[in-house]
């Protein structure tokens, strides 16, 4: 997911937006000559994520630029552990300073807050999962991210699966069409490898999902009694996904009911930056 091209796409606009004319303070203070190195240093501890994306930052801005990344995605870390160091002309490493570091806090935050969620469902069958709730123009990198941490990645787009969500639901019955009969029809004009999930809110809606051949079933928002339920009633018919709402707090009691997947919109969307910085001393 997270290709060479990609990273140098994104990256690129980044600085771009950055320093549409150069860096203006680099350029006026700093002599064109002079050297530096800088470490990328931990002020806390976390689990690593991004480091092609932190060494393109600084390759795309000047290739003569030397990145070394000294810890794995995924590796843990703790606080001042240097996790990657450069070297070379000092306004360029400036230049591409925030950058780099904007995308590595980002996505260390994101990596290290899908850790914990794991943590939290160890002792259970159930893996955690992220969802389309992504930065636009980001998604690869905090997906990316998310697997870092240990975590799963949902349907990369809505071109990837069928995923019959609350408001498709409600536009076929005010069509007067019965989700049973849209789902085969469906069926029929899929290929055989689509993935098809449906979402559900109610307990009564299951039946009816299980038996139109869904390979997953969504329980949306269910207490924990009702996912209990729904996992006996479901049983080995289909995959079982719970979603809505899920916190640190709440993730254990839910895996602990049998579900076989959680989805949890907050690993991207309400992760903190992890605080990451660059120290730099001039040569």
């Amino acid at each position: 997911m997270l290709t060479p091209p990609l990273i140098n796409r994104v990256v690129s606009a980044a600085l771009e937006e950055d320093a549409p004319w150069g860096d203006l303070t680099s350029s006026v203070l700093l002599p064109a000559a002079s050297t530096a190195t800088a470490d990328l240093v931990a002020r806390e501890p976390g689990v690593f994520s991004g480091g092609d994306v932190f060494t393109a930052a600084f390759v795309l801005t000047d290739p003569s630029i030397g990145v070394d990344v000294h810890v794995e995605d995924g590796a843990e870390f703790a606080t001042g552990d240097v996790l990657a160091s450069v070297r070379g002309a000092a306004r360029s490493i400036l230049t591409a300073e925030r950058i780099a570091l904007n995308f590595t806090q980002r996505m260390s935050g994101i990596a290290t807050l899908t850790a914990s969620y794991v943590r939290a469902v160890a002792t259970s069958r159930a893996r955690i999962a992220d969802t389309r709730k992504t930065t636009p123009g980001l998604r690869a990198f905090e997906r990316h991210a998310v697997v870092s941490g240990g975590g799963h990645n949902h349907r990369y787009s809505l071109s990837d699966a069928v995923m019959a969500k609350d408001n498709h639901l409600a536009v076929l019955k005010r069509s007067g069409v019965d989700l049973s009969t849209a789902l085969r029809e469906a069926f029929a004009r899929l290929p055989h490898t689509t993935h098809v999930v449906v979402e559900v809110d109610r307990l009564e809606q299951i039946p009816e999902v299980l038996d139109a051949g869904a390979h997953t079933v969504l329980l949306d928002n269910f207490s924990l009694d009702d996912l209990r339920e729904g996992v006996a009633l479901i049983g080995d018919r289909a995959q079982i996904e719970a979603s809505g709402g899920v916190t640190l707090a709440t993730v254990g009691d839910i895996a602990a009911t049998g579900v076989d997947v959680i989805s949890v919109g907050a690993l991207t969307h309400s992760a903190r930056a992890l605080d990451l910085g660059l120290d730099v001393r001039i040569d």
